[in-house]
């Protein structure tokens, strides 16, 4: 059982939802970026997705296109991420890893190549936006053959007919996105995420995560009532970008937190 199921079977049966952040890897620099990646779990976060930085990130909006950035002027490449997913499981062993990114990076280093020093660093899953599922012999196929999830997005715009070609080779969990657009658009519709999560449970037993447009704990809270997984990504950024303190991003992780986690 992977570390993504594993995390998913225990919470389900703690009856709680799983909290999962994103954070571009280097940014603004590595040092900094490794020791708030290292804070994660020892704040309640479930699952870590980290950003693979790339010149190019078209399904992102300003606020995680300027981390990228940061991070690429910082010197971040995608050797040193997988370098900075290694010392983060040294320390935690059984947290979920997530990349997150584009397929160019991959492509450049070799997928052979990218595959075996993921596995070997500790990655447990993909999500890769640019990659449809017409795509899968690139990197689906190959990824999950050797024990790594490759995990889907679903939106607003993904029709009845399109759903089982997306789900069809995706494991891990589902990333349903919240709001049409790119990452931190706004307007989070409460109301129109519980229907579409309804919709995609009914085609799916993964689990489905929703992000886009959560920033607040009340954000959060309501959206953990009816989702397996809520991500918190462009709100957490945003903090470094404002260059906030340590004790800022870990007290506003902290209560996001404490929102998904309390249910009761």
């Amino acid at each position: 059982m992977s570390r993504i199921e594993t995390k998913f079977k225990e919470l389900l049966q703690n009856n709680s939802t799983a909290f999962v952040t994103f954070l571009m890897a280097g940014d603004p620099d590595l040092p900094t970026s490794s020791k708030i990646l290292m804070e994660l779990p020892n704040l309640g976060v479930d699952i870590i997705e980290i950003g693979m930085p790339f010149t190019d990130p078209m399904a992102d909006g300003p606020a995680i296109q300027k981390a990228g950035q940061r991070a690429l002027d910082s010197g971040a490449t995608l050797e040193k991420v997988l370098n900075l997913v290694k010392k983060i499981r040294v320390e935690h062993e059984k947290t979920p890893i997530v990349l997150m990114g584009y397929y160019n990076p991959i492509y450049s280093m070799g997928v052979r190549k990218f595959l075996r020093e993921a596995k070997k660093a500790g990655v447990d899953g993909l999500i890769v936006v640019d990659l449809p599922p017409e795509e899968d012999d690139e990197l689906c196929l190959p990824a999950k053959k050797v024990g790594l999830d490759f995990i889907r997005l679903a939106t607003p715009t993904t029709s009845p007919t399109r759903l089982p070609t997306v789900l069809k080779n995706t494991s891990g969990f589902i990333y349903y996105v919240s709001v049409a657009g790119i990452t931190g658009s706004s307007n989070l519709n409460v109301e129109e995420v519980e229907r579409e999560v309804t919709r995609i449970k009914r085609a799916t037993h993964l689990p489905v995560c929703v992000g886009f447009g959560i920033k607040t704990p009340t954000d959060a809270k309501r959206v953990a009532e009816i989702a397996d997984g809520v991500v918190v990504g462009s709100a957490l950024v945003e903090l470094i970008e404002k260059e906030k303190s340590m004790d800022d991003i870990k007290n506003y992780i902290s209560s996001l937190a404490s929102a998904v986690h309390s249910l009761d």
